[in-house]
């Protein structure tokens, strides 16, 4: 057995670090038989890009991915010409935890806009496109938006719908990073498709690794005159699956009745359940609103090196003892309940938590 599973209990660091969702398993299973034919001309396939249209509607087009920087690679590469920039928070997936991806593979320009909780607003933005047409500098052409945010903050439709009517009036093109997408559906309690669709965005990478699947992304492509580009910039950028089908099959279990709401209304109830627990105890204050599955407390130094000898969790901001803990769909209120024990524990001075 490796032996961080025998250190920590649980870990609260990502819902990247959970296994997989039995039904998920189950489809991939299902998938293990005989032969089928290669890169996406599988029934698996076709099953996946039926349900994402009955998500999205019958305008949407996916294509499954390995992972979510590939997805974001592929879909700005989409709507990016050489002398384009990305505008974005400056806590913005892409621009802090992608390794340069954007910049590296397409040579384009990331414009991070400093932000209070993670969301940008159409305020942000209108300085930042007094240089269109200006040959000295890049054009902005793209606005990419994280759901839910880095900050574990959601955009309303609304806020979503403001934002495209910004961009689409000036000729740019609305992005989403959606790796929890879901768990911002369910956390306003809305179809996927109001968030997205019905809101504008143009464009999408939609996260199945973070709410039960093994490894599957998509990109959503709500655009018709994007789908032809698509096939190729997938395959150029080495995100074509030989074996699409156990990807496909993935992705078809999560949009199957409703499996990517209950994961992900899951993890965001576990993450409500948390900060409940700490949100009144001397030393903790909560840095941002609960509204996904991620918490964001401030904790005195010592208390967060204590819980880290025994709990896996990441540093958020050092400089003001930041913490960021993250539930997922297999996050039970038991391992919630003692944590919360543990972290009143540390807080007294007993460190053998």
């Amino acid at each position: 057995m490796p032996t961080s599973a025998i250190t920590f209990p649980k870990s609260f660091a990502s819902d990247n670090h959970a296994g997989v969702h039995p039904a998920v398993l189950a489809a991939i299973v299902e998938a293990n038989t005989g032969d089928a034919p290669a890169y996406g001309e599988d029934a698996w396939t076709r099953a996946m890009e039926n349900a994402f249209r009955a998500e999205f509607g019958v305008q949407a087009a996916a294509y499954a991915m390995f992972n979510g920087t590939g997805a974001n690679v592929v879909g700005l590469g989409l709507v990016l010409r050489p002398y384009d920039a990305v505008l974005c928070p400056a806590t913005a997936h892409i621009n802090t935890n992608e390794c340069g991806a954007a910049e590296r593979a397409l040579g384009t320009k990331l414009i991070p806009i400093p932000t209070e909780n993670g969301k940008i607003t159409v305020a942000d933005l209108r300085d930042r496109l007094s240089v269109l047409g200006n040959e000295h500098h890049s054009q902005p052409r793209v606005i990419s938006i994280s759901q839910v945010t880095e900050c574990g903050t959601c955009y309303t439709p609304d806020e979503i719908a403001e934002l495209s009517g910004f961009a689409h009036a000036r000729g740019l093109f609305l992005h989403m990073d959606g790796a929890r997408l879901a768990n911002a559906a369910a956390e306003l309690d809305c179809s996927i498709r109001a968030l997205t669709a019905d809101a504008g965005v143009d464009l999408l990478s939609f996260g199945g690794t973070k709410n039960g699947a093994m490894g599957a992304e998509a990109i959503v492509l709500l655009r018709p005159d994007l789908h032809a580009p698509a096939l190729f910039l997938r395959k150029q950028s080495m995100q074509l699956s030989s074996k699409m089908r156990f990807v496909s099959a993935q992705l078809t279990a999560l949009l199957t009745d409703d499996l990517w709401r209950r994961n992900a209304a899951h993890a965001n109830a576990m993450a409500h359940r948390l900060a409940g627990g700490v949100a009144d105890l001397p030393g903790v204050s909560l840095r941002y609103p609960v509204q996904s599955n991620a918490v964001f407390p401030a904790l005195p130094e010592k208390v967060i090196a204590d819980l880290q000898r025994h709990y896996l969790f990441h540093v958020w901001n050092a400089a003001e003892n930041v913490v960021r803990w993250v539930t997922s769909f297999d996050t039970t209120p038991q391992q919630v309940d003692t944590f919360i024990a543990d972290i009143r524990r540390a807080l007294r001075g007993e460190v053998d938590v």
